[in-house]
């Protein structure tokens, strides 16, 4: 049987980037620490995709560890907006193309500003969806960036 391609994989192909392919069985969307655990990964190197509308209007995709909270006021300090708030589930798939749960920064109907936590830097691979419930792709946070365009900034609350 032919492993599946999601489109996400085929942009990271297309681009070059060397990545690796992690599946776990799910009948629907599940937090990012439940997959980390389903592929063996460290909860802190697989990262959660989520989306954001600014002040203006705007939508901002914000990259950070499974376990970790979006500080909205770094957020918004990130893209340089008065402020910014996560879109409602029900929004997800219209302004992404994505699902719940399997929401990738890769491939998204159009290129939104993305933001990956600093984190990642220190870390030598980093998981993200790979766009479809039950597959993450395991690649370096610096080609993620180098792919979405992304940038790098503290975005999470304190880990106090």
């Amino acid at each position: 049987m032919a492993q599946l391609k999601t489109n996400a994989m085929r942009m990271i192909e297309t681009a070059g980037i060397g990545y690796t392919v992690h599946s776990y069985a799910a009948s629907g969307p599940v937090d990012g620490v439940t997959a980390a655990e389903k592929i063996g990964l460290p909860a802190g190197r697989v990262f959660k995709t989520l989306v954001t509308q600014g002040k203006s209007g705007a939508y901002f995709v914000f990259v950070i560890p499974a376990p970790c909270e979006l500080d909205l006021k770094l957020a918004a300090r990130a893209v340089s907006e008065k402020s910014v708030e996560m879109i409602p589930v029900r929004e997800i798939t219209r302004v992404t193309g994505y699902v719940r749960g399997g929401c990738s920064p890769v491939g998204m109907k159009k290129p939104y500003r993305t933001v990956i936590d600093q984190s990642a830097r220190a870390l030598p691979s980093m998981a993200v969806s790979a766009g479809k419930i039950g597959f993450q792709v395991e690649l370096s946070p610096d080609a993620l960036a180098g792919l979405t365009g992304a940038a790098f900034a503290a975005v999470v609350q304190d880990r106090q």
